[in-house]
């Protein structure tokens, strides 16, 4: 599968780029890659909608935010080639109905390169957005998940359009199918030509004679969907992620909304995340820890058992390679950093005491710490720089 190109390489602008600048950039390569103006070209169709997939994210303040964080997978498109998530599925009909305007309508010097005449645009859904709780596990590993969405779909009955049996629509009269009708006003400096929505047929240039009997004319149904996910490993608390068309389908036809998935990490009993590494808090006897011992530890794939060397002391750092998070841009994956606390009885028999009684001017029982011993703050610095 290959690996998807950045964004700001297709736009060809530097990340600190301004939307105007963005804007500018994506609509001449649209202009340049435009599949009518390559007929003898079949990349310039895929080179055109990669650039509309960039812009679709760039342009927006807080996708790009996200895609600046974390990359691809931060926007829902860590795969090649388009992916279930993200805008990578674009249709060219998605294209036009989101980012028409940059091509202009009527009168536009682009209207002769995008089809002319200003016609009626390609409704979108609204989005729908949900909570998806993963555990320490799914969330290192990544996961499938099927879950049930209401949304609105395609009525079955009229395929869609509104009209009884999915029978033929009439043209609107009135705006003569555009969905536009246009007001021509004479002024001193002029005449001026404005545009606006068709009153009759609010927009569609069709009209219904007789509404379907299932979606009242909606040419859509409200019904319980179920979606598979495939989240990556690596995301975090809070990321959002994106998959397209599996929002609302709009009224009477159109290209539906987007499904918005926002995670939520549910907390481990036994770990902490920190980064692409946990944490896990082990706590030793002091005999335990003089003596060295065989533990077993919990970590995010099950138990494991460590070896604590004889002598070891308060405070010490182990390390389990491997035994972390997956880096969310396919980096690797972190480590379990086990942090070894030496228990300190609190209560103590007379027998207990009177032996620690003897131990306690033994030489080997005194603190000796040794120049080469690092602090807390030296031996973090170990493991974080």
């Amino acid at each position: 599968m290959a690996q998807k190109r950045d964004y700001y390489e297709i736009l060809g602008v530097d990340r600190g780029a301004s939307a105007d600048e963005i804007k500018k950039s994506y609509r001449k390569l649209a202009i340049k890659y435009h599949p009518d103006k390559n007929p003898d070209d079949p990349s310039a169709e895929d080179k055109f909608k990669e650039a509309a997939e960039a812009y679709s994210i760039l342009s927006d303040e807080d996708k790009r935010r996200r895609y600046d964080q974390f990359g691809h997978a931060g926007v829902g498109s860590n795969g090649g080639g388009g992916g279930a998530y993200g805008a990578g599925g674009f249709t060219m009909d998605d294209i036009f109905s989101q980012f028409g305007d940059i091509f202009g309508g009527e009168g536009s010097p682009f209207g002769d390169i995008f089809g002319g005449g200003g016609g009626r645009r390609v409704r979108r859904g609204s989005d729908l957005r949900i909570k998806l709780k993963l555990d320490l596990q799914e969330v290192a590993n990544g996961v499938e998940k099927k879950i049930k969405v209401k949304r609105h779909v395609s009525c079955n009955t009229c395929g869609g359009n509104g009209a009884k049996h999915g029978t033929a629509l009439s043209t609107c009269t009135t705006c003569n199918g555009s969905g536009q009708v246009r007001k021509v006003v004479n002024t001193m400096l002029g005449q001026m030509v404005s545009s606006n929505t068709c009153p009759t047929c609010n927009g569609d240039g069709k009209i219904i004679s007789e509404r379907c009997e299932v979606c009242a004319g909606e040419g859509r149904q409200l019904q319980d969907d179920l979606i598979a996910l495939n989240i990556p490993g690596g995301v975090a608390d809070g990321m959002q992620l994106s998959m397209s068309g599996k929002g609302n389908v709009p009224p009477r036809g159109g290209v539906a909304g987007d499904l918005l998935i926002v995670i939520e990490e549910e907390e481990d009993e036994h770990l902490k995340r920190d980064g692409n590494n946990v944490v896990f808090d082990m706590h030793l006897s002091f005999v335990d820890a003089a003596l060295g011992t065989s533990m077993e530890i919990p970590t995010i794939d099950g138990k494991a058992r460590i070896t604590v060397e004889p002598g070891t002391q308060a405070g010490k750092i182990l390390r389990l390679k491997g035994k972390g998070i997956k880096d969310l841009n396919g980096y690797g994956k972190g480590d379990q950093l086990v942090h070894v606390n030496v228990w300190t009885p609190q209560q103590l028999s007379s027998d207990e005491r009177a032996t620690l009684e003897k131990l306690r001017n033994s030489p080997n029982f005194q603190p000796k710490p040794g120049k080469n011993e690092k602090g807390f703050f030296d031996k973090m610095k170990d493991f974080f720089h």
